[in-house]
């Protein structure tokens, strides 16, 4: 697949993750697309909860993305059932690298957060489509929209802050970046990892994070 094919592919969405003082805060939009105009899906899934502690971010191509949740799925029940514990962040991201690595000669297009909280407490690693993994201590963003909601979270990141004080912070980098980039749009989907396991905030939930957006 050219450099062109891949561009196209790894444009039209915008997902984020940040670190709190009790685990991880993940967001996206729900705005699907196929080519340059054409809007293809506005209810598309971009994170995917693997277990209470554990979830996975995608940006990229949705057949290769839905794959590797599989993947991971099956891998975590394995894990879980030889182990008696689920796969921790850090654990999940280097099965994931070595598996993007094992095909970078037909790559999975795809870039991936995972997020959650393992034995080291609240953790996020980003993954390009290579197989390249860098732990985020703070935050990271993902997407077409990605620099746009980069730049808000810079001003607005906390450094030990909680999630129930973060969620807001995610939905506004989120639409932001629906306002900005004409890939990202249609809906919020918001999800916390805390000690007490995986929640999603969706519709009119996200809608009170964002009064500005009612006028």
């Amino acid at each position: 697949m050219d450099q062109q094919i891949y561009e196209k592919m790894m444009k039209g969405t915008t997902t984020v993750g940040i670190v709190c003082s009790d685990g991880v805060v993940m967001g996206c939009d729900s705005r699907a697309t196929m080519g340059d105009t054409f809007i293809s899906s506005t209810v598309a899934r971009k994170i995917f909860r693997i277990d209470e502690n554990l979830a996975i971010t995608v940006a990229g191509g949705v057949g290769d993305a839905e794959e590797l949740i599989r993947i991971m799925k099956a891998q975590n029940e394995m894990y879980k059932m030889n182990e008696g514990r689920s796969l921790s962040p850090k654990s999940a991201a280097s099965l994931l690298s070595i598996i993007l690595q094992e095909n970078k000669m037909m790559p999975y297009y795809v870039q991936i957060i995972v997020g959650g909280i393992g034995d080291q407490g609240p953790q996020l690693h980003s993954l390009d489509m290579l197989g390249g993994v860098t732990e985020e201590p703070q935050f990271t963003s993902t997407g077409s929209g990605s620099i746009t909601a980069l730049g808000y979270l810079e001003d607005a990141y906390k450094k030990g802050a909680a999630t129930k004080d973060v969620i807001k912070d995610v939905a506004k980098a989120i639409s932001i970046a629906m306002r900005r980039d004409s890939a990202t749009g249609n809906n919020i989907l918001i999800a916390t990892i805390t000690k007490d396991g995986y929640k999603e905030y969706t519709g009119k939930e996200v809608e009170k994070l964002l009064p500005q957006n009612k006028n």
